[in-house]
């Protein structure tokens, strides 16, 4: 089986995008744009000559396409990209760039300004969560502490989690 590539459609904003999202996130780069050449037959080329057809680019060196395909389809947060973070530096670093422009939402949920919607997650999280030795309580504590939070904070989970064992 090859590998999935996530596919995006923007609406005449794939080169920003991409762009901010190499700056946003370590280990990117744009691999290649195919730009509209006014004579491939598609309706309206003439106006979108030089502009963005496909992008394929990588972030943190998981590989996306893109295409500026227009208004026709909008992005929506039933699919997301979910980003592990080890540190709280580095989840704030994420975080506060996509807010630029972005709006947070629940539980480490933010829709940046170009539509697309991530989940910035801590791996501790994911650690407690799965923990085997883990009680009801603790899981119940972790997750009332995570409910009313937009940006997470390691600290307050694990404390919820840690406070609940006793």
């Amino acid at each position: 089986m090859h590998q999935i590539t996530p596919f995006i459609w923007f609406q005449g904003n794939a080169e920003a995008a991409m762009n901010y999202y190499i700056e946003t996130f370590p280990n990117s780069q744009i691999d290649h744009i195919e730009r509209y050449a006014g004579d491939q037959g598609i309706p309206g080329e003439a106006e979108l000559q030089g502009k963005v057809l496909t992008g394929v680019f990588k972030l943190n060196n998981q590989p996306f396409m893109c295409l500026d395909g227009g208004v026709q389809f909008q992005l929506t947060g039933a699919i997301s990209f979910l980003i592990e973070f080890e540190t709280q530096e580095e989840l704030d670093s994420v975080w506060n760039r996509l807010l630029d422009g972005g709006t947070p939402q629940q539980c480490g949920w933010i829709t940046d300004k170009f539509g697309v919607t991530w989940q910035i997650t801590p791996n501790a999280l994911g650690r407690m969560m799965s923990d085997p030795n883990a009680t009801s309580e603790q899981k119940q504590a972790l997750m009332q502490a995570m409910m009313p939070m937009e940006k997470l904070e390691i600290s307050v989970l694990e404390a919820a989690f840690n406070n609940a064992k006793s």
